[in-house]
């Protein structure tokens, strides 16, 4: 169905087209990395409606929707605030499918339940919420890099 030799960002992309459904994305620790992946592909804005890096809390609550209740109660590293980040920004940009992450890359930040290298993530597939959280390793371009790269994996699985 796929030629394999692609990268997973090109596969999400054809699998999105071929579905006639379209992406956007809501970003923090990986600061845009999941939309640079994807938009580095020729032909992506048919199906790319475009992503927030929202970094600060302020943003995912403004921009995103996200609670201010579920901030204070779970914090921005959460699944309860992916799923509300992905959910919010499929809204915001009027689209079928997103993704959200939020996490500690590090070196600093992080706490003893949720050390550097937690990222959660939000999944928002045809009106479908779902969650992750996921512990990488490595220094902060790793952690970057490996959860852009489950956030992609996990897309085309859910897709």
């Amino acid at each position: 169905m796929f030629d394999r030799e692609k990268p997973e960002a090109a596969l999400l992309l054809d699998l999105l087209r071929e579905k006639k459904l379209h992406i956007s994305t809501a970003e923090s620790c990986t600061g845009g990395m999941i939309s640079t992946s994807l938009t580095a592909i020729a032909g992506s804005s048919d199906v790319v409606n475009g992503g927030v890096v929202s970094y600060t809390n302020e943003i995912k609550h403004s921009v995103l929707g996200v609670k201010t209740e579920t901030l204070e109660k779970f914090s921005a590293v959460s699944e309860e605030c992916t799923r509300e980040m992905a959910e919010g920004v499929a809204k915001l940009l009027n689209t079928e499918v997103s993704v959200s992450v939020s996490g500690y890359a590090g070196p600093t930040g992080g706490t003893d339940e949720k050390p550097v290298g937690t990222v959660c993530f939000g999944f928002y597939v045809q009106g479908q919420l779902s969650s992750a959280t996921k512990h990488f390793i490595g220094d902060r371009a790793n952690v970057r890099r490996e959860a852009t790269l489950y956030a992609i994996h996990t897309l085309l699985e859910k897709l």
